[in-house]
């Protein structure tokens, strides 16, 4: 009797250790992740002492992701040649970086400069992290692992602007103490990094430097993870470019710690949602998607022709919703699709995908907020990712009907 109990004892013991590892292993990611947003709130303290425009702004937030899609242009392959850590060690190194420059920045060069760093270190976390947590996870806890990965990149999205919000109102050098904070995250990650057994890479041949390829079996799974993760994306990047000016210009608000609140509050959403729809089929995780980035969309127009803070807020967790479930419902389908040896370079390619029109929209919609206002900037940026929203869960119900439900993709 007393062999009967303590063997399943032991093995719950080891399944709890290991779900616990696999935590552990999204640590790097949300530290990377808490950097990749904790500006936001910031913009209008440096724009305000730097003078810039609201389409300077939109500039400087697209060289993070210029240096995060050259990282994933990249990093995915050398992860899955070389290994995660010769990757994600080096990341870490550049993130830090990024920390020195924004936290003494005084000129909009080197906040250029440093948003570039931030975008490297974030496009080796997408790929080469989020390849590591699945690595500790192995293959029969790969679901556990999308969501780790997943939920430490938004949770630590939403993390950064609040911290950076509460620091800058409340403690002295409100441009320097969430950096020196960061700083400190970066250096636990880095001796995480250090110490878990990660894949050491499966070699291979053809060029380092590419458009990321997906293995055969799982193009399906990338495209229909683009169609759903890209408008939803593009809808949170807009949020924390430009939802400080709209705050401050045409909802008077300009507490920092409400727009860095703002932004925690999308991402929290982003994290709850994925724990809330975890064992949903794939296929209802995607189309929910869609109808959360669509609805954003609605409620941000409405919210700047009103001048409505609350449906402004609403637009912003709306717009998270969408991001967080098309974000794991991507992962969860790339994962079960592609080998483990191709994984990293099929997450570069799912954000690859995703962060090219977060960079492109925002940034076009920044300069034509210069032109037209921010008003009608706003109202034709939502049009378009409404469209794409649309379009994406079109998508998504046709390919289900057809080939992808067939190979099971849609049901995991």
């Amino acid at each position: 009797m007393t062999a009967v109990v303590t063997r399943p004892q032991g093995a719950a013991g080891k399944n709890r250790a290991h779900s616990a590892m696999i935590w552990l292993a999204a640590w790097p990611v949300f530290a990377v992740f808490v950097l990749s947003n904790a500006p936001t709130p910031l913009y209008v303290v440096w724009q305000r002492s730097l003078g810039f425009s609201s389409g300077t702004l939109t500039a400087i937030f697209a060289c993070y992701i210029a240096g995060l899609l050259g990282a994933l242009l990249v990093a995915g392959v050398m992860s899955d040649r070389l290994g995660r850590k010769p990757v994600l060690l080096p990341a870490l190194a550049l993130a830090m970086l990024a920390c020195v420059l924004f936290a003494t920045a005084t000129s909009v060069l080197v906040l250029a400069l440093a948003r570039l760093l931030t975008g490297i270190g974030v496009g080796a976390a997408v790929s080469a992290g989020m390849a590591a947590v699945t690595d500790v996870g192995g293959p029969e806890r790969k679901r556990l692992a999308a969501l780790a990965a997943s939920a430490a990149m938004v949770l630590g999205a939403g993390f950064g602007p609040l911290l950076a919000g509460v620091f800058s109102e409340t403690l002295p050098g409100p441009t320097v103490t969430i950096f020196a904070v960061e700083f400190a995250l970066l250096v636990s990650a880095s001796l995480v990094v250090a110490r878990l057994r990660l894949s050491k890479g499966a070699g291979g041949r053809g060029s380092w430097i590419r458009i990321p390829a997906v293995a055969p079996g799982g193009q399906a799974a990338v495209l229909l993870g683009i169609a759903v993760f890209a408008p939803g994306i593009t809808a949170t990047s807009f949020v924390l470019s430009l939802g400080p000016s709209l705050l401050s210009d045409l909802l008077g608000t300009t507490n920092r710690v409400v727009a860095g609140g703002l932004a925690f509050v999308m991402f929290l959403g982003a994290t709850g949602i994925q724990f809330a729809v975890r064992r949903l089929p794939i296929r209802a995780i995607m189309v929910g998607s869609a109808v959360a980035t669509a609805a954003s969309m609605i409620a941000l127009a409405v919210s700047v022709s009103t001048a409505s803070i609350v449906l402004f807020g609403g637009a912003a967790v709306l717009a998270g919703l969408g991001q967080g479930m098309g974000q794991f419902a991507g992962l969860t389908a790339i994962s079960a699709a592609v080998p483990a040896a191709r994984l990293a370079e099929a997450n570069a390619a799912q954000n690859v995908g995703g962060y090219v029109p977060a960079a492109v929209l925002p940034l076009a919609a920044g300069f034509l907020s210069d032109a037209i206002g921010l008003t009608g900037a706003t109202a034709t940026f939502a049009m378009v990712v409404f469209t794409a929203a649309v379009a994406g869960g079109l998508l998504v119900g046709v390919r289900a009907a057809g080939r992808g439900s067939r190979h099971g993709i849609m049901r995991g």
